[in-house]
C-alpha cells in the first residue's frame, strides 16, 4: 500500500479502441482520496460506452468502469487503509437537487468513466471523493473484489425498488431477470417482502437458476409475442388468484421489446419502473396511464446512503453476489467487453488489476 509514481490504466481512446498507459495521480484536494483498486465490474454501460456510440461527459481519451471496490492510500486520514465500495454516482451534497433528496441524479455528479474526469475503475488506482464512499469494516471472508458490484448492478435495482416503494405482499414482475440488474433485481423485491417475483427473460438456464434466487415463477420469452407472454402472465396470475391491479414492474433490459412488454403488463394503479438503458423507441397511448391511474418512473443510479444498509443485505447472505460473479485480469479488459457485448455471460465479470 502507497502511492504509486504513476496510475497504470486501459483507456478507451476512442469508442472500440483501448490503450493501456501510465497516466500521473494528481495532487489530492481537500476532501478526495486515493483508491488502489481491489475490482472493477464491467458493466452494460460500459459496453454502451464503448460499441454503441453512447457519448461519456469526459470525452476520449478517458478509462471506463465505474463498479470499484479497493483500499484507500493516499487523502483523509480518516479513511487511510480501509476497504471501501465506491458509489458509481457520487453527488456534488450542494445544490437544491441533492437538498431535494433526489441527489443520485445530482447535475453535478462525479461518476467514475463518464464524468470523473478521465478516472475510471479499469486501472491500478482512482481519485475520487472521500465524501461518500461506502467503507467496508468486516467483509466477512468475502473477496473484496467481489463486492465491487455493490457499485452499480446491487444498489442500482435498490434504489428502484425505493423508487418503487415495495411493500410485503406485493407483486413485482422483473424484465431481464437475468441480466447483470435483473439478477439482483430478483432478489431485493424477495427480501423487500413482495408475495410473488415474476421473472421474465429469454435464456431458459438462467431464468431456472433465478428460481433460486428470489423469482417464484419464470416467463422465457423466446420465440413469444408480446402478447403471449402477456397472456402467459394473465394466466399465472389468474390461477394464483393474484390481483389485476398494483403490480410493480421493473425494466432492466432496456430493449425494445422489454419495453414493450412491461407497458403491455401495465394496469390499474400500477408502476413500471425504467432500469435499463437503450435507445430503442417504443409507442405507447399515454392516456392509458391517466384511465390506469398508472405510473412510469425512471430512475439513475443509487444514493450514497442507502450502500451501508444494501452492503449488510451483501454481507448478512441476504443477497447473494458469489454465483453472479467472475473474475479475471484487467488485462483482459478487451475480451471482457466483447463477452459482454454478445449477452451469452453466465456472470458479470469482474476484473483485477495485473499491470
Amino acid at each position: 500500500m502507497g502511492v504509486p509514481a504513476k496510475i497504470e490504466t486501459w483507456q478507451m481512446v476512442e469508442p472500440g479502441k483501448l490503450a493501456r498507459t501510465s497516466i500521473d495521480v494528481p495532487e489530492l484536494k481537500p476532501g478526495e482520496v486515493l483508491v488502489e483498486i481491489a475490482g472493477c465490474g464491467v458493466c452494460h454501460t460500459d459496453v454502451s460506452y464503448f460499441y454503441d456510440g453512447v457519448p461519456t461527459v469526459t470525452k476520449p481519451p478517458l478509462t471506463l468502469g465505474h463498479e470499484i471496490s479497493g483500499r484507500v492510500v493516499a487523502g483523509e486520514e480518516r479513511l487511510l487503509g480501509k476497504e471501501v465500495i465506491v458509489p458509481a454516482v457520487m453527488p456534488c451534497n450542494n445544490c437544491p437537487i441533492c437538498a431535494s433528496g433526489r441527489g443520485n441524479r445530482c447535475l453535478k455528479q462525479a461518476m467514475p468513466g463518464n464524468s470523473l474526469g478521465i478516472y475510471g475503475g479499469f486501472s491500478s488506482h482512482i481519485p475520487v471523493p472521500a465524501a461518500d464512499l461506502c467503507v467496508v469494516e468486516d467483509r466477512k471472508g468475502m473477496p473484496l473484489e467481489h463486492l465491487a458490484v455493490v457499485a452499480d448492478a446491487i444498489t442500482s435495482p435498490y434504489q428502484a425498488a425505493r423508487r418503487a416503494d415495495i411493500q410485503k405482499g406485493d407483486v413485482v414482475v422483473v424484465i431481464g431477470a437475468t441480466g447483470g440488474i435483473g439478477v439482483y433485481m430478483t432478489q431485493i423485491a424477495s427480501v423487500l417482502g413482495a408475495a410473488e417475483v415474476i421473472a421474465i427473460a429469454r435464456n431458459k438456464e438462467k431464468l431456472e437458476r433465478s428460481l433460486q434466487y428470489g423469482a417464484t415463477y419464470a416467463i422465457s420469452t423466446l420465440d413469444k409475442s408480446v402478447k403471449d407472454i402477456r397472456e402467459e402472465f394473465r394466466s399465472y396470475a389468474k390461477g394464483k388468484k393474484l390481483p389485476s391491479w398494483g403490480l410493480k414492474i421493473f425494466e432492466c433490459t432496456g430493449s425494445k421489446m422489454g419495453q414493450e412488454i412491461g407497458l403491455e403488463l401495465l394496469t390499474f394503479v400500477s408502476k413500471l419502473i425504467v432500469v435499463g438503458y437503450g435507445t430503442a423507441r417504443v409507442e405507447y397511448m399515454l392516456s392509458r396511464l391517466m384511465a390506469f391511474d398508472a405510473e412510469i418512473i425512471g430512475t439513475w443510479g443509487c444514493l450514497p446512503k442507502y450502500y451501508p444498509e444494501v452492503l449488510q443485505m451483501v454481507l448478512n447472505g441476504k443477497i447473494k453476489v458469489e454465483p453472479f460473479v467472475e473474475i479475471r485480469p484487467m488485462s483482459q479488459l478487451e475480451e471482457a467487453l466483447k463477452a459482454s457485448h454478445s449477452g451469452a455471460l453466465m456472470k458479470r465479470i469482474v476484473l483485477t488489476p495485473d499491470f
